[in-house]
């Protein structure tokens, strides 16, 4: 076990810290609730990026960016939206050392600034469809913080579209739901429920809002992914209105989606363990590190050039040498492995630390595999291949180190990963019939509770206060069969998802 992280029985909270602390991924700042987010962990954020970033472009959207200060008055056009984020909102009433004829709104969220851009650029339905994104950095005055989690400041990506129609922006709602559950699953390898929220769940000023949950080891819910559906309330609130194709003005029907930083968090509390981090391989910046090991300057010479050698034959001769000019002066050498996704392998040649060390600096950081090279492996031409998942150790000849072999290995990883997580989430997923087994539930323990359920404001606040679990979702494709309300006892004919949540 590693020593500086406490045991995931012991502490689940703690031992989420403990992961990020031991991996150098982020520290509290100065300002209350606000993070540092170190190179560990910004590079996982830009894996995120980078990805979702294509799907977005492939589906035709473009980037942007809109102002971070956005005037108070915008949040007060759309009445369910400022009484929403009202008491998250920080606001600047001075500036230039005098005070502001209006305040602003640092950007909680950017449906209002865009709006009203949007209504000087929209006049035709041949303007239609707008399909803007933007990463942006937003700032929510949050009582409780986490690293990644829940902060004041933190990172995301917010989709933004305008259509001509109903069934367009609601086509469009659902599609980048879909590319959420696709990215959690495929991505991230976090198995998710797909769903629709209740109305006192549902974003401020939607018509409707959907989401992806995923179940964490604590058997806590997250939400890690929402698809909003605004109808025409922000376009009626700012004016977005274009003639039709009938002559006739109207407005426009729009949506909102984002994804946050919160992700990394998800990463960290589905897949990792006491000893630290473990990143799924589509996900990690480096996908193994070679630890070289030797005593003296013959064997150093040894199995420096013996490891030189089999990877100027896995990833070429021209790749090897720009690495040595390019990280020449570094004692952890890097070689792209894949140079589109910034993905490489390191060859940690430092002679500071032992080799058990660099094991633990590279086991806390997640990396896939590590690659094992000493004097009795060059003797035999042989790499001794270590999982970070199950802790397996493999030796492969360096002749077989291909990238076939290493492209299979990391396959079966990331799928391992996901069906490990779907297999937990599987077994703590469970349903009921009566509200005493639902309390029972969640005094005895957590994960997720299918249930029939009415939805009412009234009926979830009370059940939040008596067990602390909320509605997560209505699930979307799925009809049950009529029921009991577990609540009420009334007839229903909604199920739902209930859980305790981050």
């Amino acid at each position: 076990m590693a020593r500086n992280i406490t045991t995931r029985e012991k502490d689940y909270s703690q031992w989420y810290l403990d992961v990020i602390a031991a991996a150098e991924m982020a520290d509290y700042s100065p300002v209350r609730g606000c993070m540092v987010i170190r190179p560990t962990g910004y590079a996982l954020w830009e894996a995120i990026q980078r990805e979702l970033d294509g799907r977005f472009k492939e589906l035709g959207h473009q980037n942007c960016y809109f102002p971070l200060f956005i005037p108070e008055s915008f949040f007060k056009k759309e009445a369910e939206h400022v009484e929403g984020f009202a008491p998250e909102c920080a606001v600047v009433t001075h500036g230039g050392g005098e005070r502001l004829e209006e305040p602003l709104c640092i950007r909680p969220t950017s449906e209002t600034m865009i709006g009203h851009m949007w209504s000087q650029w929209v006049h035709s339905w041949r303007d239609l469809p707008v399909l803007n994104n933007q990463w942006a950095n937003v700032v929510r005055w949050e009582r409780r913080t986490r690293l990644f989690l829940r902060t004041s400041e933190f990172l995301w990506q917010e989709g933004h579209t305008a259509h001509e129609t109903e069934a367009e922006a609601m086509e469009e709602t659902m599609r980048m739901l879909e590319v959420y559950r696709s990215f959690a699953e495929d991505f991230l390898a976090i198995p998710v429920l797909v769903g629709e929220k209740t109305e006192s769940e549902r974003f401020a000023g939607a018509v409707k809002t959907f989401c992806i949950e995923g179940m964490m080891q604590d058997g806590k819910a997250l939400q890690m992914g929402t698809s909003h559906f605004l109808g025409q309330n922000f376009a009626r609130a700012f004016d977005i209105r274009f003639e039709g194709r009938d002559q006739k003005l109207q407005h426009a029907w729009t949506t909102s989606w984002g994804v946050s930083t919160r992700l990394i968090g998800a990463v960290i509390m589905v897949h990792s363990d006491d000893e630290g981090l473990i990143l799924p391989p589509r996900m990690a910046p480096a996908l193994a590190a070679v630890i070289p090991i030797f005593r003296n300057d013959d064997e150093k010479a040894k199995v420096l050039a013996f490891v030189e050698k089999t990877l100027a034959g896995l990833l070429g001769e021209d790749e090897v040498a720009a690495s040595l000019t390019r990280f020449g002066n570094s004692q952890v050498q890097q070689l792209f492995y894949a140079q589109a996704s910034g993905q490489s392998i390191v060859v940690d040649r430092r002679e500071t630390m032992r080799p058990g060390e660099k094991h633990y600096f590279w086991e806390q950081r997640g990396l896939p595999l590590r690659i094992e090279v000493g004097p009795r492996d060059v003797d035999g031409g042989n790499l001794v291949v270590k999982s970070r998942l199950d802790g397996s150790k493999e030796v492969v000849p360096a002749a077989a180190l291909t990238r076939g072999y290493l492209d299979a290995k990391l396959a079966g990883i990331q799928k391992a990963m996901y069906d490990r997580a779907k297999s937990f989430r599987d077994a703590n997923t469970h349903a009921c019939g009566s509200y005493r087994e639902f309390s029972k539930f969640f005094e005895a323990g957590r994960g997720f509770l299918r249930c029939h359920f009415n939805p009412s404001s009234q009926a979830e606040a009370q059940i939040k206060t008596e067990t602390k679990a909320t509605v997560r979702l209505i699930p979307v494709g799925h009809t049950p069969a009529p029921g009991t309300d577990v609540f009420t006892g009334d007839p229903s004919t909604t199920e739902v998802v209930f859980a305790i949540s981050y």
